[in-house]
């Protein structure tokens, strides 16, 4: 009888746990078919930003470091400045040439007349000479004939030829003068033909010359190129540094985002513009930052590693890789609960939404430019009309 109830007693209680179990089993399977089988998850996150270098265009001694490690800068913000005095010299040497060109192409302008003037004389005096050659042959033409009845004597006629040869050979010679000044005048001509002083190439070079002096002058202040705070700082006062030394960097930080490296396998329903949950270790799971999937990696972590995997090897092994996705975040987020590149994330993607373009397909550009580095050319070209009109002998403006 003791054996009959307890297990009597066992069965209800076997029952109950088997009941238990397959709820919890159909529970679970339930839960996984409508959430868990909708998102993917990856704690293989972390941030990243854009680190702009700052190097310097040209070379220079290091005057001041106006920014630190930690300081917030904005855009335009001196960072940098080099010794000017080797960039003032040359832009006064270049502003000379390009004064001492004006004045020799002016010459080239006021040449054209005397040329010219010359060219006229030469032609005048060959018109001249060509009549004496002229009168000179009817004479010897008119004493010849008399020579032979003794109207003329030999002594006249020999005198009649000499001036003959002789105003040939001045004509011979005002011809060749001419000419050399008609091609004198040509050559100058051809230099001056169809532009001005202010267009003349040999002005232009001079006043590029006179811009790019200028250009590097404004070049040994290094601006900060975009608002965000200063890292890595290395330059020091009184460095002497090249043109393409890195002196520090600058993290826009209101334009992080997070790169979730998800496993292959994880991908295949992953499109463009699905939603996205975060969470920072920094803050714990009280905040949640909301994302969207904006591209995916080129290619794997293993493939751009310094020393990449030799899977050709006979002893290999598969590993599942891991691609990086790309996750933008709301600004307004992060505006209230900043983060700093490297921190940890998790990121949870919703695939649920299978309405946008595939991962694999080109992800859109995203266009990246400043202002801050464009230095004002107006200077440099009011520098550049002054000087010539100086030299032109007019009001300089």
């Amino acid at each position: 009888m003791d054996n009959n109830t307890s297990s009597s007693r066992r069965k209800p209680a076997l029952l109950a746990v088997a009941a238990v179990t397959l709820l919890a089993g159909a529970a679970y399977g339930a839960y996984w078919a409508l959430a868990l089988n909708h998102h993917e998850s990856t704690d293989n996150a972390y941030v990243q930003a854009p680190v702009v270098q700052i190097t310097p265009q040209v070379s220079g001694t290091v005057l001041a470091v106006l920014a630190d490690d930690t300081d917030v800068v904005k855009s335009g913000a001196p960072l940098v400045r080099l010794d000017p005095a080797d960039a003032k010299l040359a832009l006064e040497r270049a502003e000379a040439q390009l004064a001492q060109t004006v004045r020799e192409v002016r010459t080239l302008y006021v040449n054209n007349a005397a040329l010219n003037a010359t060219m006229r004389a030469r032609e005048a005096e060959v018109a001249r000479l060509d009549a004496e050659v002229a009168r000179a042959a009817d004479d010897v033409a008119r004493r010849r004939p008399l020579l032979a009845s003794g109207a003329v004597g030999g002594e006249e006629m020999k005198h009649a030829e000499t001036t003959l040869a002789a105003a040939k050979s001045a004509l011979a010679g005002a011809q060749s003068a001419l000419a050399a000044a008609r091609e004198q005048a040509a050559s100058n001509q051809a230099l001056t033909e169809g532009t001005s002083v202010e267009k003349h190439p040999n002005v232009e070079r001079a006043a590029a010359a006179v811009r790019e002096a200028w250009l590097a002058l404004q070049r040994t202040e290094l601006p900060a190129p975009v608002s965000g705070q200063v890292a890595k700082r290395t330059v020091q006062v009184g460095q002497r540094v090249a043109a393409g030394t890195p002196l520090m960097t600058v993290i826009p930080l209101e334009q992080v985002w997070v790169e979730a490296n998800f496993k292959e396998v994880q991908l295949r329903q992953m499109r463009i513009g699905q939603p996205v949950k975060l969470s920072a270790d920094l803050y714990g799971s009280k905040v949640e930052y909301d994302g969207r999937i904006a591209g995916l990696g080129a290619g794997t972590g293993a493939a751009f590693a310094l020393l990449p995997a030799q899977n050709a090897t006979g002893n290999w092994i598969k590993v599942v890789q891991r691609v990086p996705v790309r996750v933008e975040l709301d600004a307004k987020q992060l505006a209230e609960h900043p983060l700093r590149v490297g921190l940890s994330m998790e990121a949870t993607v919703d695939v649920s939404k299978q309405d946008g373009a595939p991962l694999l397909s080109a992800a859109v550009s995203r266009p990246n430019a400043t202002q801050a580095m464009d230095a004002p050319a107006e200077e440099a070209d009011k520098r550049v009309r002054g000087i010539i009109a100086a030299n032109l002998g007019k009001a300089r403006s």
